[in-house]
């Protein structure tokens, strides 16, 4: 048997985005999650407006949308190739309900964000925004912009990628995986 030890594995803090695109999209690079920061203040400078949510294709969600979680997700993991590596963000959880009626504005969701102040920590995490069109996605919040009628919050595409490239492709003659 193996002894234990008490050292930490370094953590490789990664960021939200790679320059690999998938064959089913456009090849455009993956997007950077806004930080916390820039969408809040944003919003402040009109928090009676309302937010429309866009798919990367430019086709609103539903208007009544409701965000039902702000959370703070920490995602540790090996990589491929041993590494150790933290990925942080915050979560909005979307869900659409019955209530047709219902919109979401600004200022109800910087207060959202005020009462996830205990769990963001004063991070200025990457956002991003979960949604349930049959199976649930998670993309990121790539940018918000105000118009004259509301507050557009423009979604990102996510993309998977092999964090050990130099231990898997096959010039290296030996993969990982």
């Amino acid at each position: 048997m193996a002894a234990a030890t008490n050292s930490k594995p370094n953590v490789v803090n990664l960021p939200m985005s790679t320059t690999e695109s998938c064959g089913c999209a456009a090849s455009q690079p993956a997007a950077t999650g806004l930080p916390i920061s820039t969408l809040k203040a944003a919003l402040a400078a009109a928090p009676h407006l309302p937010l429309t949510v866009v798919w990367t294709d430019g086709e609103p969600i539903e208007a009544h949308f409701h965000v039902t979680e702000v959370g703070r997700v920490q995602r540790d993991f090996v990589d491929c190739g041993g590494t150790v590596r933290r990925v942080v963000t915050c979560l909005l959880q979307t869900w659409v309900g019955e209530d047709t009626e219902h919109r979401i504005t600004a200022g109800k969701l910087l207060k959202a964000f005020a009462h996830a102040a205990p769990i963001l920590r004063d991070e200025d995490l990457p956002v991003e925004l979960e949604y349930e069109a049959c199976n649930v996605v998670q993309l990121v919040l790539a940018d918000v912009r105000r118009e004259e009628h509301r507050f557009v919050l423009q979604l990102g595409k996510k993309h998977t990628d092999c964090l050990a490239k130099e231990l898997c492709l096959p010039a290296s003659g030996q993969g990982c995986c």
